[in-house]
């Protein structure tokens, strides 16, 4: 860097470009309120469509917000009808051995995860938003509640209980859910960031994979943890019980959907055959099972499934201690997981087919539809991404689907379920470790390892945390790593030095523009957030040390001595008294060291909280600029045309003009 080519602009120049910083006009103190928890709750202006509309029109509105099928329902056409029956029927033959399996994995009855792939999609086609999501149970959250429940009541021993506290756990979690959306705080979900997401699922699936060597080993008795150790050792201390037979029919059963999957993804035409092949196991094991009579040689099958719709369990919930805590506890965490999973799917379709999604009413119609769904025999659900991702290939138009796929399932519990007696466990625990490959999303790791080391901290953390502890231990993990994260954003801001790019007024960072020239006399520094209490004493601290590092540098080399320090205010969007507090300061250390403080394109918010402090008048008007340009061109005129008069606080660069 040098500063040769810098050019100084004219008296007549620098009054031409001159303009003062305005300070905002007083707002009464209840219009600001108000505009700041508009700003806070309602950032998408909701009410701005009820606005000069009759009672009953807006009456209308509100119910079509909360119920959207009352708004896309009399557009509704026969080319949807054909294009939404397709996709139901595809999804369907999906939700049915997804939901027997996943029941399983939360050591709950079978017939729940079908129990739960009726009524809750029934109450989302009235009430989501989005086209394209396909409602149901999910292995993550599946997991979870087991994990969780299973820490307080055995399934085994218990079942009765296990299975109200399950119901009990889903009404919280549809509680918090929508309790989220109609309070507008969705924004705490938000804190789930993608590399926690990403390294949340990828360990919540590898232990959901490891806990079904239970099924494809045929092994009776299995440890209740969830981490790879236990896991591992009791699969190992079991050798002499593996199931040679049960073994053999889970990796044939397994490689078939493996297979499906990867032509399906080679060939996205044909997605309808990855869609159909965990059917196609279900009813080809059967067969098997039933021809050969396995269940006989060491082949565990699902056994009675009871016929009919889904009974009511609003009497079967638990509030009672000590398990109402555990119901509550466990509510709560899968609530937030299996609402940040169907947000999360919703807008990576809906950004697809490029429509937006409300983000606070999805929170209360899937919130809504797990309360419903509690009260009728139903535990958590929520969009999961195979299913949708399968609705979204068959071509859905609307929400429609979720309907056509609940009266498949109705028909199934009506009709079917004595089919199901002999599906084998093995055929189960193939079609989740097949679902399960897909949550681990090694590629994403690796990108975040390329663009953001923190980011890969982050998501490793929550992987390892789940796998070598337990699923509560991982998500606890990458959400601290996370908020620390945020916290060191917010305490250690940036700052960084400014030059000017040759023959321009324009200033940028020497770091990202090596070749910018040194203003001579002048340090300009840029404070990249806004000043709080929780950075007001590092910035205070790390200007002086820039304020150092510059002076030796100058003596060093022989150059201008430093006379004036411009502050970059750009990026500061607010302060906070103790940011005010350190401005003070710096005022003073500046003049001490005798130079000048300046400041430059400080914002409406900064600039009034800084005209309410006085430090305005401290600082002088005529030393704030609204560009770095404006500040350099004026401190520039001072410095070559007297000498700055370091003893009076007051001088102004016009004096001499």
């Amino acid at each position: 860097m040098g500063n040769a080519d810098y050019l100084y602009p004219s008296t007549n120049e620098y009054r031409q470009c001159a303009h003062p910083v305005a300070v905002p006009p007083p707002q009464p103190f209840f219009k600001s309120f108000k505009n700041s928890l508009k700003e806070t709750f309602f950032p998408d202006d909701p009410l701005r469509q009820f606005k000069n509309k009759t009672p009953s029109r807006k009456f209308f509105l509100g119910l079509q917000y909360f119920l959207p099928i009352l708004e896309w329902g009399p557009r509704y056409t026969f080319q949807f009808l054909k294009s939404d029956l397709i996709s139901g029927i595809t999804i369907a033959s999906l939700a049915i051995p997804q939901g027997i399996s996943y029941a399983k994995l939360a050591n709950l009855p079978p017939i729940l995860g079908l129990y739960s792939s009726f009524i809750p999609p029934l109450i989302y086609a009235m009430m989501g938003s989005s086209r394209d999501l396909a409602v149901g149970t999910v292995a993550v959250a599946s997991l979870l509640m087991g994990s969780m429940l299973g820490d307080e009541v055995n399934a085994t021993e218990n079942p009765t209980l296990y299975l109200h506290l399950a119901f009990t756990a889903t009404f919280f979690a549809g509680l918090l859910q929508a309790s989220l959306g109609l309070l507008r705080v969705g924004f705490i979900v938000d804190f789930l960031s993608h590399a926690t997401i990403v390294g949340f699922m990828g360990g919540a699936a590898t232990v959901v994979i490891l806990q079904q060597l239970k099924g494809i080993l045929g092994l009776q008795h299995f440890t209740q943890s969830t981490d790879i150790i236990s896991v591992l050792r009791s699969v190992f201390s079991q050798i002499h019980e593996w199931r040679w037979e049960s073994g053999v029919l889970g990796a044939v059963f397994l490689f078939f959907l493996l297979l499906s999957r990867y032509f399906s993804k080679r060939r996205p035409k044909f997605f309808w055959i990855s869609a159909m092949a965990p059917l196609t196991t279900v009813i080809l094991g059967s067969l098997l099972v039933y021809l050969t009579h396995a269940e006989k040689h060491g082949v565990d099958v699902i056994g009675n499934l009871k016929k009919g719709l889904n009974p009511p369990s609003f009497g079967d919930f638990v509030f009672t201690s000590p398990y109402l805590t555990t119901a509550v506890k466990t509510g709560m965490i899968t609530g937030i997981i299996a609402l940040a999973e169907g947000i999360a799917v919703g807008r990576s379709f809906a950004m697809f087919k490029h429509y937006n999604i409300d983000g606070n009413k999805e929170m209360v119609a899937i919130g809504t539809m797990n309360i419903v769904g509690s009260c009728f025999s139903c535990y958590l659900t929520t969009g999961p991404f195979s299913r949708s991702a399968v609705n979204f290939n068959a071509g859905c138009k609307t929400a429609m689907s979720n309907v056509v796929m609940a009266i498949a399932v109705m028909f199934t519990l009506l009709f079917l379920t004595p089919l199901f007696h002999y599906t084998p466990l093995v055929v189960l625990s193939a079609i989740i470790i097949s679902a399960m490959l897909g949550l681990i999303d090694y590629e994403a790791a690796i990108h975040l390892w390329k663009v953001d080391k923190f980011d890969f901290v982050v998501c490793m953390g929550a992987y390892t945390g789940v796998v070598f502890a337990s699923v509560e231990v991982g998500l606890v993990i990458a959400v601290a790593i996370s908020v620390l994260r945020l916290l060191l954003f917010v305490a250690r801001p940036r700052t960084f030095v400014l030059g000017n790019l040759r023959n321009s007024t324009i200033y940028r960072s020497v770091e990202q523009y090596p070749t910018t020239n040194d203003v001579p006399g002048i340090l300009i520094l840029q404070i990249d957030a806004p000043i709080y209490f929780a950075n007001s004493s590092y910035l205070r601290e790390r200007i002086s040390r820039w304020i150092d590092e510059e002076e030796d540098k100058l003596k060093s080399t022989g150059e201008t001595s430093l006379q004036y320090v411009i502050f970059n205010m750009s990026a500061v969007g607010n302060i906070d008294t103790s940011g005010i507090s350190m401005l003070e300061e710096v005022k003073k250390i500046t003049d001490r060291r005798g130079l000048k403080l300046v400041l430059a394109n400080p914002g409406a918010e900064v600039m009034n909280k800084l005209n309410k402090s006085k430090f305005i008048e401290t600082i002088g008007k005529e030393w704030i600029y609204l560009t770095v340009g404006e500040a350099v061109e004026a401190c520039n005129y001072k410095l070559h045309t007297c000498k700055p008069d370091t003893t009076n606080e007051d001088s102004q660069p016009w004096n001499n003009v």
